[in-house]
């Protein structure tokens, strides 16, 4: 199957370039938000490891980091849509990839799921509805999800502006929050941080390997993902090549200092007593700002944890729509011909956006009745992530170490192979972590629930590329081709519209 009898005038293969670095930094910023991650990952990881926690952003970063290089390099050279399906399959193979794309897939529409359950929690308590119920709470996110998927399909301008909107109300927020916590609610020194696990009774074993500290920096894992999604919206950013790396690179950077100071200040500002704050088990972020700036800013704060939930929220729709637009577009699932469709007006991919919207539709309505299913979820996601970045980073150190690797204008030259190296053992390593059985919620579903669901996805996913795998176009005649044709901008001078040409940089096939 081939798409190269679509004309570019049409408008129904090829992407408008409408994002510039800002935007693609923002985007993949949004992804996973400081708030986000903050709010996300700092109640798991105080009460497990006690303050010390603090020092697992440092190894999380570090081995996110080597991983941020990898796909730097990775989309510098392959600037096309659906970044780890795209790489993993120009690398060991189509099949190799379409397994990447299709554990890449389940994880975004599951992540979108739970952030936007996550959001609807602070909506709720925004408009005054205090202890909703489950359903309120799936219906709130349903609303959502929504407003969500008609921000997305209105255009990416609409899109942009909100997650520079949100880029600027996060970073001043939480920024400005800590320097305030900091200055004037200052209750521990730095001492704290080196508590060991003291302060919750686990001196013994914090290190070990199902100590406190390694499962703290499996919560952690999830701060440090997103920078990759960057290169889910290649073909749509100006000069990739150029502008893409370094969105990668500087928005894992960015985030990772960001969160590191909240989580800081959030740590030396709680009080002595709090345990004894109201709701503290629940929710410590949000109680130890309540007791320090009082609750008349119980509002604002919700408001701006709401506003860092969306903005991911978004990203991950958009990521999770464009993943699934390319592949259709290679022919690599089922409806292949309709998923593949751009509207003619904004060229955004109609097909892929409303199923990421019926998934999770579907996702919350379970989530309402089926027990534990939202603990499943949030489970899976942080594995998921790690397990889909497996791929690439495996297929680029067996390139690397088969010296059959060609950098694109992006390399770290002879670094290349050392970090290759590392950043696979970094990713195996986090992902045994992830997914390493601890017996932590009494239930053997919940504790294998990363195996479970990789298992039960591996299963289905075989199934469905057994009907598609005859169809799946030579993505390596494409990278040949992208190759010989050089960089992005060459390919866009003849399309007013700013769209890539079919077969060159918008990854086409002839």
């Amino acid at each position: 199957m081939t798409t190269s009898t679509a004309r570019p005038e049409e408008g129904t293969r090829t992407l408008r370039r409408e994002f510039s670095f800002g935007a693609a930094f923002a985007f993949a910023f949004a992804f996973i938000s400081p708030i986000v991650a903050l709010y996300g990952i700092f109640g798991l990881a105080i009460t497990t490891a006690g303050p010390s926690f603090w020092w697992g952003f440092l190894i999380v970063f570090g081995g996110q980091f080597l991983v941020a290089l990898v796909f730097a390099m990775l989309v510098s050279r392959w600037p096309l849509e659906g970044s780890i399906y795209q790489w993993a399959s120009r690398l060991l193979g189509s099949g190799y990839g379409w397994f990447a794309g299709w554990f890449y897939i389940w994880t975004l529409v599951i992540a979108m799921a739970t952030v936007a359950l996550g959001a609807a929690g602070f909506i709720a308590n925004i408009i005054g509805m205090h202890g909703a119920s489950g359903t309120q709470i799936a219906f709130i996110a349903f609303i959502v999800l929504v407003l969500g998927t008609i921000i997305n399909l209105s255009g990416r301008g609409i899109l942009k502006g909100f997650m520079l909107a949100s880029i600027g109300a996060e970073v001043i927020g939480s920024i400005g929050l800590a320097v305030w916590l900091l200055i004037a609610h200052r209750e521990h020194d730095f001492s704290v941080l080196f508590d060991g696990g003291a302060s919750i009774g686990a001196s013994e074993g914090f290190f070990s390997l199902g100590g406190p500290f390694l499962l703290a920096v499996v919560f952690i894992g999830f701060s440090f993902v997103g920078f990759e999604s960057a290169g889910s919206i290649a073909e749509e950013v100006h000069e990739p090549r150029r502008n893409l790396p370094k969105a990668v690179l500087f928005s894992i950077s960015f985030i990772a200092v960001v969160v590191m100071f909240s989580s800081l200040a959030v740590i030396l500002a709680t009080p002595e007593n709090a345990a004894e704050l109201p709701d503290y088990d629940a929710d410590p972020v949000y109680a130890v700002l309540t007791a320090q700036l009082g609750s008349h800013l119980a509002i604002p704060i919700q408001v701006l944890f709401a506003i860092g939930f969306v903005a991911s929220f978004l990203a991950l729709q958009t990521s999770a729509s464009r993943l699934i637009w390319a592949k259709a577009r290679d022919g690599a699932l089922p409806f292949s011909n309709a998923l593949s469709r751009l509207s003619r007006s904004q060229r955004q991919p109609v097909g892929p956006i409303l199923i990421t919207t019926v998934i999770g539709t579907a996702l919350f309505l379970l989530s309402n009745v089926a027990e534990n299913l939202y603990t499943i979820m949030v489970n899976f996601t942080s594995g998921g992530f790690y397990l889909s970045f497996l791929f690439p980073v495996l297929a680029f150190a067996v390139a690397v170490l088969r010296k059959r690797w060609r950098p694109g204008p992006f390399s770290i030259g002879r670094w290349t192979g050392i970090v290759a190296v590392a950043a696979l053992v970094w990713v195996v390593l986090e992902l045994v972590n992830i997914a390493w059985p601890r017996a932590l919620n009494g239930n053997p579903w919940l504790d294998w629930s990363v195996v479970v669901g990789a298992v039960a996805l591996a299963v289905v996913g075989a199934a469905i590329y057994s009907r598609v795998r005859t169809r799946i176009v030579n993505v390596e005649t494409s990278a040949v081709m992208l190759e010989l044709d050089g960089a992005a901008e060459s390919e866009t001078a003849g399309d007013p519209a700013g769209g890539a040409r079919p077969g060159r940089e918008s990854g086409e096939r002839r």
